[in-house]
């Protein structure tokens, strides 16, 4: 069954379970799917079946909120309280777990199906497991209150432009801006906090790009999934039990640089794998992308450099390495509600001294412009695109 497809029938499922007040079983989404397509044979009803209880099952306790639309992020701060993020801000739920054992055994169960192990000799894990959710756990003595656990649920659905700016994230005109970026060959970084959508973004973006590119994407764990003809994707590896054999981002990014890409794009910035990135952005591979944790885009240049520190290259060649090698600069937010909006679009400037400027070009929501951002912004456009 297509991907779309798949999408759309879990989606289905997940309105009719809500709708009947019905648990998410074998059973239950068996009868739906006979329903919704009497004419399926039984081998082809069974894969669906399971297909689709892959998207819902493994959590046990919290599987009746992966039935919430819009899901992001589930954080279990102690057996008594879950937080969830559904795109409008943080709200506590009314499931629990028995008790601080019975949440133990279930974080533990969860890094097993990641092939990970948490105990009080690996008192945390950070892994994605085989349903694609990202898995974050802590337990004590590092967690004085108990077992924590953050998790990162992957869309149902990549989100194109069209979608955000339906969703009220971009105006008509900033996506218009943005497909321009892209177009151009225009090197970005998006920026944002934790949970702001920097991935969707990103890869909403990506889409965007020719046919005729490659693109090879690095990322830590596995988070985008382009809808584009040619793409390859790299992910890093954890050492094992014996702490071996880890796999560095910092590896893949030069791994990817023999591979040919047209576009080469890390999934996020987070160590001394930004300087091997900006190498590549300035040996003749256009059109790079990276996320990175940053409140504001003009924090941005010193992220990058406090980044690029870590690996032992002297300040004046990192910011030199950054000027030359990214165009723009993408920063994200949340309104008072919560919902993620797209902030400006920014270019970066060099001044007095070779510090980096990030200088607003244009508002993305309120189409407002900015001087002189808008005109070098201009001339990056004009000059990539004549």
């Amino acid at each position: 069954m297509k991907n779309q497809v798949m999408s759309d029938l879990v989606d289905r499922v997940r309105e009719i379970c809500l709708e009947q007040a019905i648990p998410v079983s074998s059973e239950n989404i068996t009868q739906i799917v006979r329903e919704l397509h009497p004419l399926m044979s039984p081998s082809k009803r069974l894969e669906t079946v399971n297909g689709i209880l892959a998207q819902f099952t493994g959590l046990g306790t919290l599987d009746e909120l992966l039935l919430i639309q819009g899901l992001t992020d589930i954080l279990v701060n102690s057996h008594s309280e879950i937080w969830i993020d559904k795109g409008q801000g943080m709200q506590r739920v009314a499931t629990t777990f028995q008790d601080e054992k019975d949440l133990r055994n279930f974080a533990v169960r969860l890094a097993s199906m990641a092939n990970r192990r948490l105990d009080e000799a690996s008192p945390w894990v950070d892994a994605r497991m085989p349903n694609g959710i990202r898995l974050h756990a802590v337990i004590p003595p590092l967690s004085v209150a108990g077992t924590t656990i953050s998790l990162r649920i992957p869309a149902q659905s990549d989100l194109t432009l069209e979608d955000l700016v339906e969703a009220g994230s971009v105006s008509v005109t900033g996506a218009i801006f943005l497909e321009k970026v892209i177009t151009a060959d225009l090197s970005m970084i998006i920026c944002g906090g934790t949970g702001s959508g920097k991935t969707t973004v990103l890869n909403s973006l990506l889409a965007l790009v020719s046919p005729k590119k490659r693109i090879v994407i690095v990322e830590d764990s596995q988070e985008l999934h382009v809808s584009h003809p040619h793409v390859v994707a790299l992910q890093a590896r954890n050492c094992n039990v014996e702490g071996l054999g880890a796999i560095t981002m910092r590896t893949l990014v030069r791994q990817a640089l023999r591979m040919r890409p047209d576009r080469i794009v890390v999934g996020e910035v987070r160590g001394e794998e930004i300087v091997d990135l900006l190498i590549a952005l300035n040996t003749g591979h256009e059109g790079g992308a990276t996320t990175i944790h940053a409140n504001s885009a003009t924090s941005v240049p010193a992220r990058v450099e406090a980044l690029g520190l870590m690996s032992g290259l002297p300040l004046p060649a990192i910011r030199k390495q950054l000027l030359c090698g990214v165009q723009v600069v993408i920063d994200l937010k949340r309104d008072k509600s919560g919902q993620r909006i797209l902030g400006g679009l920014h270019v970066l400037a060099e001044e007095e001294m070779g510090e980096v400027a990030v200088l607003k070009a244009i508002d993305l929501n309120t189409d407002e412009r900015f001087e002189p951002g808008y005109r070098k912004l201009s001339e990056l456009l004009g000059s990539r695109c004549s």
